[in-house]
């Protein structure tokens, strides 16, 4: 079977590029500013956007062009709790804090939803909550531990999915249970993007794109960075580079690394087959370490699929061939489905599978998304800017999390990550052919 459709799109670009104009970035940057922020995705972007209603002056410079990194190149799915069990967070850092950030998911996710009504962003925003699906019996069983942390200790409203119920939900014999998060929602990411870059413009903050930070030097209480461009100087720096974190950036790069996702968009499909397959309309993400996670496309017309088909870069038609033989382990129905387009974009992730808000010599920083960056990346980025501007609301349980490297990751670039995608494509795959017979 040949697996991409007659008009598929070039390799790599995203499903979200295809309705979407991208605004002309033609701003000067000012020689001068209280505020440099150095990124242009969800998280500078929102930091910007705080800085500037904080009354600070403002300017955001981007490396590539602005959002077409993970921004717009993620799933589009909405919802802002750890990606720690609350147990896992409160061995790590004591019961208070496991507290404190559960409870953050719920504002966090809240003040996404008021900055998409205030800011009037038309990103096909659905409310068609979340499903965490078991792949074993085990998984299910920590889902049913985690759902009273859940609900007593983040408030949120959470339903567990018993398996002769699963298919009101995904019809497949494959998993053994679920967690359903009904207020966790849907997004087209591309245009979410584009309601925070139109929001920076209205304000007037220069979005400078194609303008990598190149050096970067304290001068008296403030800071001179060099850009292509020549030299700017600011009184303060917010880094907001997450997956995409490198030099000169070396002490945040050896805390932060790239986990790459790669995403495909089927062909269209007829509306009572993706009915059929997916009747809940969810947003879906598995529990077992390939990590699948997938949709139907806000319009209704495609399944949208993504997941870890390697921990470093492959070639996007090798990926796609892993997603399509794990979509269609899914729904064997789905097996000659043909593909219009494939991609991949970079996860930032710690080595505590959390993120971390605080400040490094001067510079402020939001980093570490750890996969949940649709919610966290913005809000954090906001938080980040408060402090910045020292307002007591950029407090958030997120600057008590640890930001430590490791002795294997000394660098820039994770060399470390290839002998982990050895395990990964061996170990893990065996495992979970033998979870799925068990």
């Amino acid at each position: 079977m040949t697996l991409f459709t007659r008009d598929a799109a070039p390799l790599g670009h995203p499903y979200w590029w295809d309705d979407v104009t991208w605004p002309p970035l033609d701003a000067a940057l000012p020689e001068q500013v209280d505020i440099l922020v150095i990124g242009a995705g969800y998280t500078g972007l929102s930091a910007a956007i705080a800085a500037a209603d904080a009354g600070a002056r403002v300017a955001v410079i981007e490396a590539g062009v602005p959002g077409q990194g993970a921004s717009t190149r993620n799933g589009g799915m909405v919802g802002g709790h750890p990606r720690l069990s609350w147990d896992e967070l409160a061995q790590q850092y004591g019961a208070d804090l496991a507290d404190a950030l559960f409870a953050e998911a719920g504002r966090a996710l809240g003040w996404v939803q008021n900055f998409i009504r205030d800011e009037g962003i038309d990103c096909d925003y659905q409310e068609t909550g979340r499903l965490q699906l078991a792949f074993t019996d085990a998984h299910f069983a920590n889902q049913q531990r985690l759902a009273p942390h859940l609900i007593k200790k983040g408030g949120v409203d959470v339903r567990l999915v018993e398996r002769a119920a699963m298919q009101d939900e995904i019809v497949t014999p494959l998993y053994k249970g679920g967690l359903v998060f009904p207020t966790h929602a849907g997004v087209h990411p591309a245009k979410y993007f584009l309601g925070y870059l139109n929001g920076a413009l209205r304000r007037g903050i220069p979005v400078v794109a194609n303008c990598p930070a190149e050096a970067i030097e304290r001068e008296g209480a403030g800071y001179r960075v060099t850009i292509s461009l020549g030299e700017v100087r600011a009184d303060k720096i917010i880094l907001a580079t997450n997956g995409y974190t490198n030099r000169p950036f070396q002490w945040f790069a050896s805390r932060v690394f790239p986990v790459p996702s790669y995403l495909i968009a089927t062909e269209p499909l007829s509306p009572n087959l993706i009915g059929e397959l997916a009747p809940g309309r969810r947003m879906m993400v598995e529990t077992r370490a390939r990590h699948s996670y997938f949709r139907v496309s806000p319009d209704g017309s495609r399944i949208l699929f993504g997941g870890r088909a390697a921990l470093v870069g492959i070639d996007l038609a090798k990926a796609a061939r892993r997603l399509h033989r794990t979509m269609s382990e899914i729904w064997p129905e789905l097996e000659a489905t043909k593909i219009s387009h494939v991609w991949t974009g970079n996860t930032g992730y710690s080595f505590g599978h959390i993120p971390h808000v605080g400040e490094k010599d001067g510079l402020h920083f939001s980093l570490a998304y750890c996969g949940s960056g649709t919610v966290l990346a913005p809000y954090l980025g906001r938080k980040a800017a408060l402090q910045a501007v020292g307002s007591a609301e950029g407090e958030t349980p997120y600057s008590k999390t640890r930001f430590a490297p490791r002795w294997f990751h000394p660098f820039a670039r994770p060399h470390f990550m290839r002998a982990a995608n050895f395990w990964y494509r061996s170990y893990v795959d065996i495992r979970e052919a033998s979870a799925a017979q068990r």
